[in-house]
C-alpha cells in the first residue's frame, strides 16, 4: 500500500439489535414458534402472505417491548403506529415487513456500560435512538444447491424487537460492553432469552471513521446479521482498517451494505446501502394505530425485576467486591444468584468472586457452557473453600478437587477422602521432612545462613515437592525459618 495521506481517524459506531421475543407464537398470528422445528412446518396462510389475509397484534410482544423500553430508560410513546416496509426478497412472501418507522414503541433510552482498560473500570451511556416491533423474514437456504436456493418460512413473521442505537460507540471494545449489557437487561427483564447461537440476538454494525478531533461523521458501512460478541469485534476492527487504509491510499469510502466472513476475518460487500425512502414506507393499513395507556406503563415499571445495573452497585455496597468484579457477576441472573448462594454459605465474598470468576467461568466458556450447566452448585464449591480455611487442603490442592468437582460434581470432602489429598499439617512429620531436605542441600543451608534468604522459596519447593504438593505452607514456612536460623 502506498499512502498518499497519512492520517489519524476515530471511529464512529452505531449497532442495530435485533432480539427475538419470549412468545409462544408468531407477532401477527397464531403459529408457534419451535426451533429447529421441519422447514415450513409452523406456517398458516397469514405468514405465508396469502392474499386476503389480515394479521391481528400478540398483545404479548407489545408488553414485553413496553418491559425493556422501561429498562432501558426509554419514553414509551402513548401512540405508535406500523408501517409497511416495502422490498422485494425471496424470503419475504409479502414483498414488503411489517415492522415501525416515523412512530416507534420508544424512544431516546440509554444502556449503560463498564469495561476495564490498563487497570482501570470505565464506565459511559450509549444512547438509544429508537425501540420498535417488527416481524422477521423467513430464511433462503443455499447449502447442497449448485444453482437453486429453498426458502423456510418457519421464520416469517416471528416477532422482533429492534433496537437501535445512536452513533456514541467509540470502539470495538465498548461495542461488545454494549451487547453484552443489553443481552443482560433482555434476559433479565424477561423479554428474550437472547440465545445467539438460535438467532435470537443479531446484530448489525454500523461502522464509519472521521479525522481526530472532526464533528462531521464519515460515511458508514453496515455489516449484517452477525451473531456472536467475538465476530461483532473483529468485524468492526476490519473495517476500521479497511476504511482507514482507503481513504489514505486517496479513495473513497462507498455507503453499502456488507458480510461477514468467518473463514477468511473480513467483510465483503453485499450491496449498496438504500436509503430510507427507498423503501416506500407508508403506514400499515390493516392494524390499527396502538394507544397504551400511563396505567400499563406504571404496572410494568413496577412488575421489573432489579435490573444489571442496580445488581451490579449492590453487590459493591454490600459485599465491598471491585466494580468490575461486580459486573461480571451481574451480567446474568443465573449467574448472580450462584454468587450470592455461594456467599451465604461461604461468608468471604472476595474469595467466592475470585473462584468463580477465575476458575468456574474459565471451565465453563472453554466448554461453551452457561453456570446453570455447571456441575458444581453452590454448596459444593462453599464446601471446598470451608476446606481451605480449616486445613484440610492447601489452595493448590484446592485447584485440583476443583477440577473434580467439575468433572463428576462430586463432594469435595469425599475427592479428598478417595483420592488421599488431605493436607500434611502434622509437625512433626514436616519436622522430619524438613530435616531431610537440609541434610541433602547442605551448600543451601549454607547460603541462607549467610544471609541469601530468597532460598527459602527453595525449600518450600522441596518439601512440597517431597509430599506431593500436600505440604500445609504456613506451617512449612514457619518451620524451615525456625530450623534454617
Amino acid at each position: 500500500m502506498t499512502n498518499k495521506q497519512e492520517m489519524k481517524y476515530e471511529p464512529v459506531i452505531g449497532l442495530e439489535v435485533h432480539a427475538q421475543t419470549a412468545t409462544d407464537t408468531k407477532i401477527f398470528c397464531g403459529c408457534r414458534l419451535q426451533f429447529g422445528a421441519s422447514p415450513n412446518a409452523q406456517t398458516c396462510p397469514v405468514c405465508l402472505g396469502m392474499p386476503g389475509v389480515l394479521p391481528v397484534l400478540n398483545q404479548k410482544v407489545v408488553a414485553l417491548g413496553i418491559r425493556i423500553g422501561l429498562a432501558t430508560h426509554c419514553t414509551i410513546a402513548p401512540y405508535s403506529r406500523f408501517a409497511r416496509k416495502n422490498y422485494f426478497y425471496p424470503d419475504l412472501p409479502k414483498g414488503y415487513q411489517i415492522s415501525m418507522f416515523e412512530l416507534p414503541l420508544a424512544e431516546h433510552g440509554y444502556v449503560e456500560i463498564t469495561g476495564k482498560a490498563d487497570g482501570e473500570v470505565w464506565e459511559k451511556k450509549i444512547r438509544l435512538t429508537r425501540i420498535h416491533m417488527e416481524e422477521d423474514a423467513g430464511k433462503n437456504l443455499h447449502e447442497g444447491l449448485a444453482d437453486a436456493s429453498q426458502v423456510d418460512l418457519n421464520r416469517a413473521g416471528v416477532p422482533l424487537l429492534e433496537i437501535v442505537s445512536e452513533p456514541d460507540i467509540a470502539s470495538s471494545d465498548e461495542a461488545v460492553a454494549y451487547l453484552k449489557a443489553l443481552r443482560a437487561l433482555l434476559i433479565y427483564s424477561g423479554v428474550s432469552d437472547a440465545d445467539m447461537e438460535k438467532g435470537n440476538f443479531r446484530c448489525d454494525v454500523n461502522v464509519s471513521i472521521r479525522p481526530v478531533g472532526s464533528t462531521t461523521l464519515g460515511t458508514r458501512s453496515e455489516v449484517k446479521n452477525l451473531n456472536s460478541f467475538r465476530y461483532v469485534q473483529k468485524a468492526i476492527e476490519y473495517e476500521i482498517l479497511r476504511q482507514t487504509e482507503l481513504l489514505n491510499d486517496g479513495g473513497k469510502v462507498v455507503q453499502e451494505t456488507r458480510l461477514w466472513d468467518v473463514k477468511q476475518g473480513r467483510t465483503f460487500s453485499m450491496r449498496s446501502k438504500e436509503e430510507a425512502h427507498d423503501y416506500r414506507y407508508f403506514p400499515e393499513p390493516d392494524l390499527v394505530p396502538l394507544k397504551i395507556d400511563a396505567a400499563w406503563i406504571e404496572k410494568t415499571a413496577a412488575d421489573l425485576p432489579e435490573m444489571p445495573n442496580e445488581k451490579r452497585k449492590r453487590f459493591v455496597e454490600r459485599y465491598d467486591i471491585p466494580p468490575y468484579d461486580a459486573t461480571i457477576l451481574s451480567s446474568s441472573p443465573a449467574l448472580a444468584d450462584f454468587f450470592e448462594e455461594t456467599v451465604t454459605l461461604y461468608a468471604k465474598p472476595k474469595i467466592v468472586s475470585n473462584w468463580v470468576m477465575g476458575d468456574l467461568l474459565r471451565e465453563l466458556n472453554q466448554e461453551n457452557k452457561e453456570i446453570q450447566d455447571a456441575p458444581i452448585r453452590p454448596g459444593l464449591l462453599a464446601d471446598m473453600l470451608n476446606l481451605i480455611d480449616a486445613g484440610t487442603i492447601s489452595g493448590k490442592i484446592a485447584k485440583t478437587v476443583f477440577e473434580e468437582m467439575l468433572k463428576t460434581g462430586a463432594d469435595p470432602a469425599k475427592i479428598v477422602e478417595e483420592k488421599g489429598l488431605k493436607q500434611v499439617s502434622d509437625e512433626s512429620e514436616l519436622g522430619k521432612i524438613i530435616d531431610a531436605v537440609m541434610e541433602n542441600n547442605p551448600k543451601e543451608v549454607g547460603g541462607y545462613r549467610a544471609g541469601k534468604t530468597k532460598l527459602l522459596g527453595f525449600f518450600v519447593g522441596q518439601v512440597m515437592r517431597r509430599t506431593g504438593g500436600k505440604a500445609n505452607p504456613g506451617k512449612v514456612n514457619a518451620l524451615l525459618k525456625e530450623k534454617l536460623k
